[in-house]
């Protein structure tokens, strides 16, 4: 009888998720390749005469890229087709992935860092907004946790891939091809598999959104299917009215913090644990592990998130890298880093799904993807901050940067609740009683 359902169950999610399964393999399918990549590069780079400060810049040029152009790639996905973006971004992510086989210098490693930046902020806030506008309101947390689940299901599995064929295909050429190859693949089935539901009615303008020319019927038809979308649902609260809530200013001051983090253990983390000790295949399986605890728990917190709301998810899940950033600093060998990696880990599988809740809930109607947008771009910022300073302090004390990004990450949660305070529930605020006979004519 157990066996009968199972295929049952798998229909009934397959049919419950169908307008996403497509983006979620994918997101799985491109993360192989970063997961075989992120490993190796720092190595790599040194390896080809960079120095620690420059190895900073290096790593910084890619977030700095994304910093300027996310916020406007994302401004033109709320107004355009975003599956051509989607296309065009993973395209351009696997040409530049593979140059620096080629390209050897320090500044054509920051060009192409920079290009690849570039490339992911076409990509990423047309596939959130897309997430976020196929997803009905009450699964959102849901949706992003499982959208997590299949980047780290790929970060999983890829360095696996990249040290199996650095070792019999050529060395560490083999990952930056395989990573190209992986961005290729996801580029085709995204053109190939997702789509977007056309509108079907046509939404009065609002004070906060850009006006167009009267034949752009197009773009009127995807703003009233967004707009559709991001109402569906909504019995009690409505989405605020401005991109500029204390709810989303809240949690991109938090995301910023969690890029920190990220962009900190993207400069030292592999010269960290070699300087250790430890292999390139052990460095390899602390990224694995990594992924190991986003993958499992991402899409139970989207789903606990869903009903019970984002709070005590974005203080755990905050609380718990930043206690693993000092415990980093005890370590006499590397064996024991893989445990503390699955505790953080597990931390940021809590925060993630919680905080793409919030800015669903508080990105307003027709407008999702320039609130993605936005909000990547404070993760980016911390990132090159992040980049930039840990390579200047690494150069002092490979210990110094653990220090600061957990000082940084608890800093920017304390603000954020501040802030954001009963906001950063996941849910949009309710209308005030005194304005909801005038919104609803």
């Amino acid at each position: 009888m157990t066996s009968a359902l199972r295929p049952a169950r798998v229909t009934a999610w397959l049919t419950q998720w169908q307008a996403i399964v497509p983006l979620l393999v994918a997101e799985f399918v491109v993360w192989l390749g970063f997961g075989g990549l992120l490993p190796v590069l720092p190595l790599y780079f040194t390896e080809q005469g960079v120095d620690l400060a420059t190895l900073g810049l290096v790593i910084a040029a890619w977030p700095a890229a994304r910093l300027v152009s996310e916020p406007i790639f994302g401004w033109i996905a709320d107004r355009t087709a975003r599956v051509p973006l989607m296309v065009i971004g993973l395209a351009a992510t696997g040409i530049f992935g593979a140059l620096p086989l080629l390209l050897t210098t320090p500044l054509a490693f920051v060009l192409l860092r920079a290009g690849a930046g570039l490339s992911a902020a076409i990509y990423d806030p047309a596939a959130r907004g897309l997430l976020t506008n196929a997803t009905p309101p009450g699964k959102r947390g849901e949706a992003f946790g499982l959208y997590g689940a299949a980047q780290m299901g790929g970060l999983l599995i890829g360095p696996a891939i990249g040290a199996f064929g650095a070792d019999h295909f050529g060395g560490i050429g083999f990952v930056f091809v395989f990573s190209a190859v992986a961005a290729f693949a996801s580029a085709a089935l995204i053109g190939l598999r997702v789509r977007e539901a056309p509108g079907r009615t046509h939404p009065a303008p609002s004070p906060d959104s850009t006006e167009f020319p009267p034949d752009s019927a197009a773009l009127t038809r995807r703003a009233a299917a967004d707009i559709d979308a991001d109402r569906a649902g909504a019995d009690d609260a409505a989405a605020p009215s401005s991109l500029w809530n204390r709810g989303l200013i809240a949690v991109i001051v938090i995301n910023a913090g969690g890029y920190y983090a990220g962009g900190t253990y993207e400069v030292i983390w592999s010269l960290f644990l070699t300087g250790l000790g430890a292999s390139l295949a052990f460095v390899g399986l602390t990224f694995a592990m990594f992924g190991l605890p986003v993958l499992l728990f991402s899409p139970i917190a989207g789903k606990i998130v869903d009903k019970r709301g984002s709070f005590a998810f974005i203080i755990v899940g905050s609380l718990l890298p930043a206690i693993c950033g000092i415990l980093y600093t005890r370590l006499s060998s590397p064996e024991p880093a893989v445990l503390l990696i699955l505790v953080e880990a597990t931390g940021f599988a809590f925060l993630n799904p919680a905080l793409y809740a919030v800015v669903a809930a508080n990105s307003p109607p027709g407008r999702s993807s320039t609130a993605q947008g936005l909000f990547g771009a404070a993760g980016t910022l911390g990132f090159i901050v992040a980049s930039l300073g840990a390579g200047l302090l690494a150069e002092g004390d490979i210990l110094l940067p653990f220090y600061v990004f957990s000082t940084v990450l608890l800093s920017s949660l304390v603000i954020g609740l501040l802030i954001g305070g009963p906001r950063l529930r996941g849910r949009p605020d309710p209308v005030p009683k005194a304005v909801a006979p005038e919104v609803a004519t």
